[in-house]
């Protein structure tokens, strides 16, 4: 499972070095978590607080 937190940042390289690299505008949102999971590249997007108990639900999940 891949998990992202609220709006962070997914990449290896940064935006500003995509975007120099290849010469054109970025979508917004571009390598945000929320993106990201709607291209497909995450499986969900949780907040912080709401991580420990997801990691166990899902953990409880795989042990069946």
């Amino acid at each position: 499972m891949n998990i992202g937190e609220p709006g962070a940042l997914i990449g290896f390289a940064g935006p500003r070095v995509i975007k120099q690299t290849i010469g054109k505008d970025l979508p917004p949102g571009f390598q945000r978590a929320e993106f990201v999971l709607d291209h497909g590249f995450l499986d969900m997007v949780v907040h912080r607080r709401e991580m420990k108990t997801t990691v166990a639900t899902l953990l409880s999940h795989f042990q069946s």
